[in-house]
Parts: C-alpha cells; structure tokens; sequence
C-alpha cells in the first residue's frame, strides 16, 4: 500500500478525493476500458499523434500537468486512516482512468516521467453508469481556447520561438500603416479594423508552417539550447540564424504585391476571398514554389512578386474565375484549389 494525504470535496454528482501522486505510480494503477461495440467500458481508444505529442513536450524544461488525473477506484483498493491519509493499493490496473489517459501515456513514453507528481482526483466505489457521466460531462463541457489567444501569449514569453516570430510579425503588420495588413487582422480572434478578415491565430499558424514543420519541437530545443534542425522551407535557416526582419521584409514584398496587382480585391474582403483566409491560405501554400523560383534568379523583391501576381491575373481572366466564394468554398479543398492556379502563374513562359 502507497500512504498519500489527501482532500476531500463534495458535489452533486459525489464525493471526491484529492491528492499528489508520483506519475510513475498512476501509471502503474491505471487502466483505461476502452468503449466497444457490446457497450462495455467508456473510453475512447488512444489517440498516438496526441501520446506522441505529450512524450515529446515532456523533454521541456518548463513542461508542466497542473490539471487533475481523474480516476475511479474501488474500496477495496484503498484504506482511509483517521490522520487525514489514505493507502492506496500498490497493484497495477485497479484504477480507471476517467479522463487523462493520454497524459499518463505520453508520459509513461517519456525519460522524465520520474520527475512529474500528479494531481489526482478519485471516486471511489463508482458505478458504470457513474463513470460514463463523468466522463461526458468532462469531455463535452470543455470551452476551447481561441488559437489567437495562445500565439498572442507567447509574446510573453523572454525566448525566441516559431510561435513568437510569427506573432510579432503578425502585430507589426496589422499595427504599422502602409502595412497591407494594417488593421486588417482579428487579433485575438476579435475586433479589428472595418476590413478586417483575417484572424490571427489563421495568420500565425499557417505562416509557422513556411519556418519548421515542428514548432513545439524547436521551441523546446531552444529552451534546452540544442543546435536547431535543418528544415527544406523558405524561411527555416532565417529563423535559425535570427533573421526575423528578413522574413518580414519578404513577407511585405510578397503581400504589398499582392495588394497592388489585386487592389480592388484586397480592399473589398466583403466581395472577394482574396484577404480571407481561403486567399491567404494559398499564397503561403504556394510560398515555397515562389521562393524556390525567386532565389534562383536572386530576386525576391516586391517587383518580383508582382510579376508572379499579374501572371496569375492574367490565368484567372483566361479562365474567367473571379476571386469570390461562387468559384471558391470555405475549406482545404477551396486552399487548394487557388493555390494550384498561383503554381501555374510563377514560372515565365
């Protein structure tokens, strides 16, 4: 038996116990009982992207589980003393997990799991039909945090990172004037100017995607000052070698460009898609193949990409497509789509 002192709470659906457990020691007790097709158990199967995740954020240094492990035990698991303590049994699969069985997981994968105490929040003597409530109300009541929200955080933070760059682009391109994003953006997922059409959190994540396809990775590399990954994207060895002001005078070449070529459709994000995220989203998807195509001729100044983009006009025209959401949808498809139609515009005949 495993002596833990611990909190007792109470609420509508119960009785609750709270206390600090080494993780290594969840791990061992729990079992997760996966839904199947004859009705039995109440968990989801796991999710390998989402343990793989959580194994590697484990390596940060400032990694961190501060919400409760949720976990139902039986009675004759456990032992409760008059001293405020409990004993817990010391045997593996005695307790089901609830909700947090990918973190437990995730860490179980990890080299660091003996460095993590949980918090854990049991009930004891719960009934399936108990567990299954618990588990849906946990896993439906969630309210998400906007994307925006959390890349504008990261502004707080003292050490570079994929997700700080491109935040800090994001705020300078929608605060300085001339700027083709000026007042344009919806920082932190609202408000905005009276053309504002894009949010943020679209803006930073795709954006993220033209540096490293791993930002978590090299934001916990940089923390633990490892050397940083070579990656074959158009602005990876700027990040690298802490040329921001770089990708942001290329990033204005590209997007005054655009503004010029298309001015009546980058005015009007009411009409057009073109300053929405479905236009936005495929000028980066197409990024790389002008990059690529610009830094072979050593050309990658504004009058560049406006070739690329009276090209493009001129295909749209040949074709009679208009940059509205009759020709174009709302979703990767729609991305896709326009993004295929700027490739055919880059290279000159």
């Amino acid at each position: 038996m495993k002596n833990y002192k611990y909190l007792q709470f109470e609420q509508p659906a119960g009785t609750f116990y709270m206390l600090s457990m080494p993780a290594s020691f969840v791990a061992k007790i729990m079992v997760v009982k996966v839904r199947d097709e004859d009705g039995e158990g109440t968990q989801r199967g796991d999710s390998k992207t989402r343990i793989d995740e959580i194994t590697e954020y484990c390596n940060d240094p400032d990694a961190t589980f501060p919400t409760p492990v949720i976990l139902a035990i039986d009675s004759s698991n456990l032992e409760f003393n008059k001293d405020g303590t409990v004993n817990v049994a010391d045997k593996a699969a005695i307790a089901d997990v609830l909700d947090g069985q990918h973190r437990i997981k995730g860490l179980a994968a990890s080299n660091n799991i003996d460095k993590f105490e949980l918090p854990v929040v049991f009930v004891k003597d719960a009934t399936e039909e108990q567990k299954a409530y618990i588990f849906s109300i946990i896993n439906s009541k969630q309210t998400r945090v906007t994307p925006s929200l959390i890349f504008d955080l990261f502004a707080v933070m003292k050490k570079r990172s994929p997700q700080k760059t491109c935040h800090e682009i994001a705020r300078t391109f929608n605060k300085q004037e001339g700027s083709p994003f000026y007042g344009r953006l919806k920082m932190l997922g609202k408000g905005g100017g009276p053309n504002a059409s894009l949010s943020q959190g679209t803006f930073v994540k795709k954006l993220i995607t033209l540096i490293t396809k791993k930002p978590d990775d090299y934001l916990i590399k940089i923390k633990n000052g490892d050397e940083l990954p070579s990656e074959d994207l158009p602005f990876n060895s700027y990040f690298v070698e802490n040329k921001d002001e770089v990708i942001l005078k290329i990033l204005l070449n590209l997007f005054n460009a655009v503004r010029i070529v298309f001015q009546n459709e980058w005015e009007n994000p009411e009409q057009f898609i073109l300053s929405k995220g479905i236009g936005y989203g495929a000028i980066v998807k197409s990024f790389p193949k002008m990059f690529d195509y610009g830094q072979e001729n050593g050309d990658l100044s504004q009058d560049y990409f406006i070739s690329v983009f009276r090209r493009f006009a001129t295909t749209l025209e040949q074709k009679d497509i208009l940059l509205t959401s009759e020709y174009f949808g709302s979703n990767e498809a729609a991305i896709s789509k326009l993004s295929k139609l700027i490739d055919e515009s880059i290279y000159e005949d």
